[in-house]
């Protein structure tokens, strides 16, 4: 590819196409100086000026001899790569996202690059905090550049070509990160670290007979502290690491008691590195063995991998599902070919990454945005070299410069995690993967314990290969799952705040047990929204159509969709009245009430709020695990493949916000969200138990997960969306018409409809204010198209679309109505 140029003669007059980091219909031809003939390429980066004064750092998408004939091309003003940063099968793929998702290749460009290789006028430099750099050796415009920085702080690149007095300063800037000195645009995110574990062990002096004769005696005064000597030789005799809270189970003494004798040189600390993801002993060795069944389920993929591209692994929830996938990537490296493992979370990412160090050392790489701009660009260029045979990330990892790619892993393929909303492109990484990898004449293994209704139907038709595993690994089984009738136990008088007689019973015999529990309520914050008692009016935002939650934590009503904040409200603006009341729950306020009944037990709280802070999700996941806390409040972060030994229990506070949600996946999501949750109980060899508590307890999305009925629920929702004309049948685009003025909004959308029903007919639905119809003060019209996917062109389809858009945008009186396109929305 770098020799692209070649087919030109260094005295002809070329030209270039270029990719601009720009939300621009179409890529833009520049001119070439002759003296850089030899030196474009194809997926090489430029510099070029864009409109008056703007510079930026664009992609070579194609080279010819033809200048553009409705204007006088500019010259490109330097090539910054010696080799090309993006390949063609890369392009191709943005290409295929641009043309799919209806975006332009410039917003492509700005979500598929690491920050480091968009550089543009207004990125921000910093000096990097490296130790050990010597600038003695840098040359006088690296060390102007550094001194300003030490001084600003922060420089923009139109400041540093200000300072320089020239205009080509990419190189130098360049020449900079490589070596450390700069970090461009992004600021240091917190960095995955391995997990961490402290294990005791006497000191060497008392680890004898003799020894531990002597320490017993020296402690006759100290009983408690002789408890924790002796708690500590008995579990020696059973297991090799012993942690402080082992020490405090068998003992009951309390951690101060451990502290002094550490304090004392009785015990000595020693961290070991351990996996996030605990489970079965077998699962963390790089020797496992597959059982019967995940032998079967192995040769069933392989089989199916010589006529199918995509096969998809219904294995329920503890199954060893990652020990297949692990063992295919494993086979795909001895092929010589390189693997893609994606996961729907960060915290996930991190997580898996323990395990596969196991199997891949230094072949793996991790690509997440928790990562640094220099940790991104370095794992790109370490892709595009071929130093990593794996790589484990979330959806940005598709956009990576694979080179040979075999296989792609896309695990938990239900999630709506995998799914881009804002800003453009919103593209689904489970189908930009699958399309990566017929790019790439790579194979695809879908893995999940509850799929998506359209992978399951795909799969059901044949165009997907289906293995299924149906029994958990080892010992485990599926819990139990008992369902409480809300408005029963109320007129019993046996609601306890939000927790039935039954659930608050069941809480305290777990932990009697010493056994862990995890409390799921689908909302955060403290109270939902707040009412005045006397009218009825809520408080709002000032900005969106949505209530303000109030969060106990800051003091504060708090947007979520706009981030605005306001202190809480005594007295009512509408009656004056200052009745004013909290109004449902969240995962705070749950937490709150659970204090006050369960004043022993150690309580923690895992959602959006409590993870903020620095490691925050692994904090607190690794206090859960170490049994620091008893029970773990949280939203549906607790149901993303989190694996606890001790859990036991598992209760579902309220079933009803999840099903009676207005959205044709409601039921889809509540039987994956209610059978994800449910499988983090009894992951060992005790069965657990789940309880549910509902106001509509012979729900059928219910009776189906009490049975773990994932065929029955797929088969009822596959007539319905059949019915009702919905995917996998039709496919569905949205259109968000937004402005500033209500009413504007209201006529612009009402234009565009009627455009679009000239073209399509009654394929054409709207428009509509969605559920929340003002967010950040614009007010939202959606136009729904329903298209069904039997005999009709759906490029043709987009290119009408296209051709209504451009008309509506050159009629006056839409300037400034914003229209957002969504394919594949829900």
């Amino acid at each position: 590819m770098s020799g692209a140029s070649l087919f030109y003669h260094d005295r002809e007059t070329l030209f270039v196409d270029v990719i601009l980091p720009l939300y621009i219909a179409k890529t833009y031809t520049y001119r070439v100086p002759l003296e850089l003939n030899a030196t474009v390429a194809i997926g090489k980066r430029v510099i070029v000026q864009f409109g008056r004064n703007k510079i930026y750092a664009a992609i070579i998408h194609k080279i010819s001899n033809e200048a553009p004939l409705r204007y006088e091309a500019k010259y490109i003003l330097q090539v910054i790569d010696e080799d090309p940063v993006v390949d063609t099968n890369q392009l191709a793929l943005w290409e295929w996202i641009s043309s799919y998702y209806m975006c332009y290749l410039g917003e492509v460009m700005q979500a598929a690059l690491p920050a480091a290789l968009k550089m543009a006028s207004e990125t921000k430099i910093t000096a990097s905090e490296q130790v050990g750099l010597d600038r003695s050796l840098l040359s006088d415009k690296g060390y102007m550049v550094m001194e300003a920085l030490d001084v600003a702080g922060e420089l923009t690149i139109n400041d540093i070509v200000k300072l320089l007095g020239q205009s080509t300063v990419f190189p130098l800037l360049k020449k900079l990160f490589d070596q450390g000195y700069i970090l461009i645009s992004e600021e240091i995110k917190d960095k995955y670290v391995p997990k961490r574990k402290a294990y005791l062990r006497f000191s060497p002096e008392f680890d004898d007979a003799d020894g531990i004769r002597g320490l017993l005696d020296s402690l006759n005064r100290a009983p408690k502290q002789q408890d924790a000597v002796l708690g500590f030789m008995q579990l020696r005799k059973t297991i090799t690491d012993i942690t402080r809270q082992d020490i405090m189970e068998v003992s009951g003494v309390s951690s101060a008691i451990i502290a002094s004798l550490i304090e004392k040189g009785v015990f000595v600390v020693e961290e070991k590195i351990v996996s996030r993801l605990g489970g079965e002993e077998v699962e963390i060795t790089a020797d496992f063995v597959f059982n019967t069944v995940q032998q079967q389920a192995f040769d069933q993929i392989k089989v199916f991998f010589e006529t199918k591209d995509v096969v998809l692994l219904h294995g329920v929830t503890a199954s060893g599902k990652t020990q297949l996938y692990i063992r295919l990537i494993e086979q795909t490296i001895k092929e010589g070919k390189n693997a893609l493992y994606l996961l729907p979370e960060i915290a996930l990412t991190a997580q898996i990454t323990d395990r596969l160090k196991l199997h891949f050392g230094d072949k793996l790489g991790v690509y997440h945005s928790k990562f640094n701009d220099n940790e991104r660009a370095e794992v790109w260029h370490k892709v595009m070299k071929g130093e990593y045979r794996v790589v484990v990330g979330a959806r940005s990892a598709v956009f990576l410069p694979f080179q040979h790619l075999g296989l792609v892993v896309v695990d938990e393929e239900h999630e709506n995690s995998y799914k881009q909303y804002e800003p453009s492109p919103r593209y689904h990484a489970r189908d930009t993967a699958i399309y990566l990898a017929h790019l790439q004449r790579a194979k695809v293994l879908l893995g999940s314990a509850t799929p998506s209704i359209e992978s399951y139907y795909n799969a059901r038709a044949g165009k997907y290969g289906l293995v299924e595993l149906k029994e958990r690994f080892g010992e485990s089984q599926l819990p139990d799952i008992q369902i409480i009738n809300v408005a029963e136990q109320g007129r019993k008088e046996q609601m306890f705040a939000y927790f039935s007689g039954v659930l608050l019973q069941e809480i305290t015999d777990a932990l009697e047990r010493k056994e862990q529990v995890i409390l799921f309520q689908n909302r955060r914050g403290h109270t939902p929204f707040v009412q005045c008692n006397t009218c009825g009016w809520v408080v709002k935002c000032v900005n969106c159509d949505v209530s303000l939650t109030y969060h106990k934590s800051t003091n504060h009503l708090h947007c979520h969709y706009c981030g605005h904040t306001e202190p809480p409200v005594q007295v009512c603006p509408a009656c004056g009245m200052p009745h004013i009341e909290s109004k449902g729950f969240g995962t705070e306020r749950v937490e709150e009430e659970l204090e006050l009944l369960l004043p022993q037990a150690r309580i923690g709280r895992l959602d959006l709020d409590s993870t903020k802070g620095k490691y925050g999700f692994e904090e607190i996941i690794t206090a859960f695990d170490e049994h620091e806390f008893d029970i773990l409040v949280g939203t549906q972060m607790v149901a993303k493949g989190l694996d606890f030994g001790r859990v036991s229990l598992i209760g579902i506070i309220n079933a009803d916000a999840m099903i009676n949600f207005p959205d044709f996946r409601a039921y889809e999501r509540a039987f994956s969200l209610f059978s994800q949750v449910a499988g983090r109980a009894g992951r060992r060899e005790n069965k657990g138990k789940v309880i549910i508590q509902t106001h509509t307890p012979q729900h059928r999305v219910l009776e189906q997960v009490i049975q773990h009925d994932y065929e029955r629920m797929f088969m009822t929702e596959i007539k319905e969306r059949k019915n009702y004309l919905y995917p996998p049948f039709y496919r569905i685009i949205k259109l968000d018409v937004r402005h500033t003025d209500r009413q504007h909004a209201s006529d612009a959308a009402t234009r565009l409809a009627n455009l679009l029903r000239e073209q399509l007919g009654n394929r054409v639905l709207g428009p509509e204010p969605p559920l929340i119809s003002r967010v950040r003060n614009h007010f939202i019209q959606t136009i729904t198209l329903k298209i069904e996917r039997n005999n009709v062109s759906i490029s043709r389809v987009k290119e009408l679309i296209h051709q209504s858009i451009t008309q509506f945008d050159m009629e006056k009186q839409h300037r400034g109505v914003r229209i957002a396109i969504d394919v594949d929305p829900y």
